[in-house]
């Protein structure tokens, strides 16, 4: 019930009861009827005005939605495939429809309550909307994507634009700026000023973009720049006393740097517009991320062209091997040293199809083994779910266990279930190594350690994605159909650190890969031991 109804309503009730059967009996008093009622058609007006305009916003958002429901479920992996698209999806779920609930709320006539609480159990929550916003930051970072591309949804490759308004960017600088991370905050603080000086509509007020990257750039350690966006927010808001005294504050900071020599002359006042380069980004734990970033952008491969004359292709039977004489795979060298190989047509469609069928209802956040405790957690440096499938599983999963027994030439009977892997928005997984280092790890005493890794790419990528190897310079890029083979271990058993590598962020599209890791029990007379490492 709306609160004009509820006027409405009280207003009936506080009628006096005991005059009723008399009221015709005065005219005077049947007069203040008359304004009585003028009075309640208006609230009734009003209540009517507040339902046609109430529904006037859900007849618009159903129209727009249902335009957009259309286009994404044609093709929901190449909509999603877009990180603005996932992003948006996210944040409607997540905010938007609880609002527009909220509304339909006040009217318990129909059945959309019904509907939407039946369906709101699988809404992502809060944790989830902030996840997306720094998947799109972590994109920003490592293609070096300024706020202005990243929000017009300008990248290589996609299939359905997305943008994020004003108010978009807002919530990623807001964001940003509740979790302390000053620098994009900035950089999308920046750009909701843009939009509003352009004359971009908004529930945001330009003295809210001005406060915000006001105090983000003086955390950042630039005075002069947040002076002068301050004062900007004072001549919008003469009376904003907290922007008064925060201006006087850096004022006195400035001429004391002034006085105590730190700076000869003052700075001239700007309001330059925050770009990438504006500030240097914080540091982080990652030691190699320049390099890791470069290589995930392409920049940075250490293939020479005489290297890569000695790079061959081959079809590969592995010894005669009866199920691959009529059809040997086609192997590829995409290193040479470590040697990574990469094998085509490693899967059919129909394989890929019915491997994503089966790991769909059963994918769960990837873990990774915490290196103090060895518990297995979650961790913001692996995005992304999995699941595990053997081979009791379905018989492709058998038959696909087969052929990489027999086109690496390697005993599966310790190797590890096939790893299904989907990276969602900006999904990514840090430099590493798939081999253990932990030498009290009781699997190792079992089954020895990873040996080999073969990673069957189940999906093109359209930007981002690649598999990158930090300490080699190299990249390999996810060609769908084909699988990358490369050992962990030398031939000593001692780990390869050069293997050390990363699953690049997926700027657009949908990554799924399978991975099988191939352990060194059962392999003592297929892959003969060495004594040294170079053996």
């Amino acid at each position: 019930m709306t609160l004009s109804f509820l006027v409405l309503a009280m207003t009936l009730c506080i009628l006096p009861g005991g005059v009723r059967a008399e009221i015709y009996t005065s005219i005077g008093q049947m007069t203040d009827l008359i304004f009585r009622e003028r009075e309640l058609v208006q609230s009734l007006k009003e209540y009517i005005q507040t339902e046609k305009s109430r529904l006037a916003f859900v007849k618009s958002w159903a129209g727009k939605l249902d335009a957009l429901t259309q286009l994404s479920t044609s093709d929901p992996e190449g909509y999603l495939a877009h990180p603005v698209n996932a992003y948006k999806l996210l944040k409607r779920l997540n905010m938007e429809w609880s609002e527009l609930e909220n509304l339909v709320l006040q009217d318990v006539s129909n059945g959309f309550l019904a509907n939407i609480l039946l369906h709101k159990q699988f809404f992502p929550d809060e944790e989830d909307k902030i996840g997306a916003a720094k998947a799109l930051m972590r994109l920003q970072d490592t293609y070096k994507l300024d706020s202005e591309i990243l929000s017009s949804g300008k990248l290589p490759g996609v299939r359905h634009n997305g943008f994020l308004t004003v108010d978009d960017c807002f919530d990623m600088g807001k964001i940003a700026y509740d979790e302390e991370d000053h620098y994009h905050s900035a950089l999308w603080m920046q750009e909701v000023l843009r939009r509003l000086d352009a004359g971009e509509d908004g529930a945001v007020s330009l003295s809210e973009a001005l406060d915000y990257l006001s105090f983000s750039v003086y955390q950042l350690g630039d005075l002069h720049r947040s002076a002068e966006l301050i004062r900007r927010l004072v001549s919008i808001e003469p009376s904003h006393q907290r922007a008064l005294g925060n201006l006087n504050h850096l004022e006195m900071m400035m001429s004391k740097k002034i006085e105590d020599g730190e700076e000869m002359h003052p700075s001239p006042a700007t309001e330059r517009p925050v770009t990438l380069e504006t500030y240097e980004r914080p540091r982080d734990h990652l030691p190699e991320r320049e390099t890791y970033e470069a290589l995930c952008r392409g920049e940075g491969v250490r293939m020479t062209e005489q290297r890569r004359s000695r790079l061959f292709c081959r079809y590969q039977d592995r010894g005669r091997n009866p199920r691959l004489l009529l059809a040997p795979m086609k192997e590829e060298d995409e290193w040479d040293n470590p040697h990574i190989v990469r094998y085509l047509d490693a899967l059919s469609q129909t394989e890929m199809d019915r491997i994503k069928e089966l790991a769909k209802p059963v994918l769960a956040r990837a873990t990774v083994r915490d290196p103090v405790s060895g518990v297995l957690t979650v961790a913001n440096y692996r995005v992304s779910k999995s699941a595990w499938l053997g081979d009791e599983v379905d018989p492709i999963i058998a038959r696909v266990s087969q052929r990489i027994e027999d086109v690496t030439g390697l005993s599966l009977e310790t190797a590890e279930s096939l790893q299904v892997a989907n990276y969602g928005v900006g999904g990514q997984y840090e430099p590493h190594f798939d081999f253990s280092r932990r030498p009290f790890d009781i699997t190792l005493k079992v089954d020895g350690n990873r040996l080999a890794t073969y990673l069957n790419y189940m999906s093109d990528v359209e930007a981002g994605g690649a598999t990158v190897f930090t300490d080699i310079g190299a990249a390999i890029w996810p060609r769908k159909g084909t699988a990358v083979f490369w050992y962990n271990l030398w031939r000593s058993g001692e780990g390869d650190y050069r293997t050390r590598h990363a699953a690049c962020p997926v700027l657009v599209g949908s990554k799924w890969v399978a991975n099988k890791w191939i352990h060194e029990r059962g392999q003592e007379f297929l892959r003969q031991c060495g004594l040294t490492e170079v053996d």
